[in-house]
């Protein structure tokens, strides 16, 4: 009776309590869950979803998309949009390869750059964003303040090589173009040149930036920029007598004005779709094209 009494007395160990490894075990998988848990959440927080857009091209466009991106990213904070120029090139070329989302151009892409990008599998959408004058301008010093389209031809053909020919002072004209890439000398060789070449003793620049610091250092130099360049520093000229602004933009009586444009590879979509979308509004994006010194589209 006693050895009963003393076994009904032994815990029975191994029906009632977990060994300490597998105590130890079911913590470790606890731990581990948790940290999975963690993880999952990261995954699903703001700062893992943050999207980004890249814009590249025309330094035309340059201040445009960089007004627009300050006030966009402050309402899609999740989105960090990246700008650089380089010109419309550049940025029409970039578009085709995919590697960006967005390109600025300051002309229209042309047949041969079309057909590349369907060599490749895309299809550039353009979107005008904004219009602008190309504007001549020189030294705030110089006494010409109007010239005609003849006279701004010969003057980069290298014809008028004095300022006394156009009426100024008897000094060296010092011409300043753009480079190739740069779709503001395209629609210059268009519409100015048409379709001459600039003479071989222009110094070129690689942005608008350039040519309006060249110009302001220099009182005999002569230049062209965008509207939204127009500084102090810069005289604009008056072209056939038409001074560039909102209204002869618009309605075409100011000789070389032109639409800039963003272009996408393909319809856009997600962040790209709500940059295009956010520039092209009237009380959003327009009021920056504004504020920028261009012209809006409404």
């Amino acid at each position: 009776m006693g050895s009963v009494e003393r076994a009904a007395r032994i815990p029975r160990t191994g029906a009632r309590r977990q060994p300490q490894a597998k105590r130890e075990d079911i913590a470790m998988k606890m731990r581990i869950l948790a940290s999975a848990a963690c993880a999952l959440g990261l995954l699903l927080s703001p700062v893992a979803r943050a999207e980004s857009l890249n814009i590249n091209g025309s330094t035309t466009v340059l201040p445009v998309a960089q007004k627009v991106a300050e006030a966009f990213m402050k309402e899609y904070p999740s989105i960090s949009v990246s700008i650089s120029g380089g010109g419309s090139g550049n940025g029409i070329k970039a578009i085709i390869d995919g590697t960006t989302d967005i390109a600025n151009s300051s002309r229209f892409i042309k047949d041969k750059e079309v057909a590349l990008a369907l060599q490749k599998g895309a299809y550039p959408v353009p979107f005008a964003v904004a219009y602008d004058c190309i504007v001549p301008v020189v030294h705030p010093s110089n006494t010409v303040s109007d010239l005609s389209l003849d006279q701004l031809k010969d003057i980069y053909e290298g014809k008028i090589r004095n300022w006394k020919q156009v009426g100024g002072p008897d000094k060296p004209v010092v011409v300043i173009s753009r480079d190739t890439s740069s779709g503001t000398y395209e629609v210059w060789e268009e519409k100015v040149m048409r379709k001459s070449r600039v003479y071989p003793g222009a110094l070129l620049q690689a942005s608008n930036g350039a040519v309006a610091q060249a110009v302001s250092r220099n009182e005999n130099a002569i230049g062209y920029v965008g509207i939204g360049y127009l500084n102090e520093g810069l005289k604009p000229l008056t072209v056939g007598g038409v001074a560039a602004g909102v209204e002869t933009t618009l309605d075409g009586t100011f000789a070389i004005s032109r639409p800039l444009f963003m272009f996408t590879r393909g319809w856009p979509e997600g962040p790209a779709l709500k940059f295009i979308k956010y520039v092209l509004h009237p009380a959003k994006g327009q009021q920056y094209v504004k504020d920028a010194g261009f012209v809006p589209l409404y």
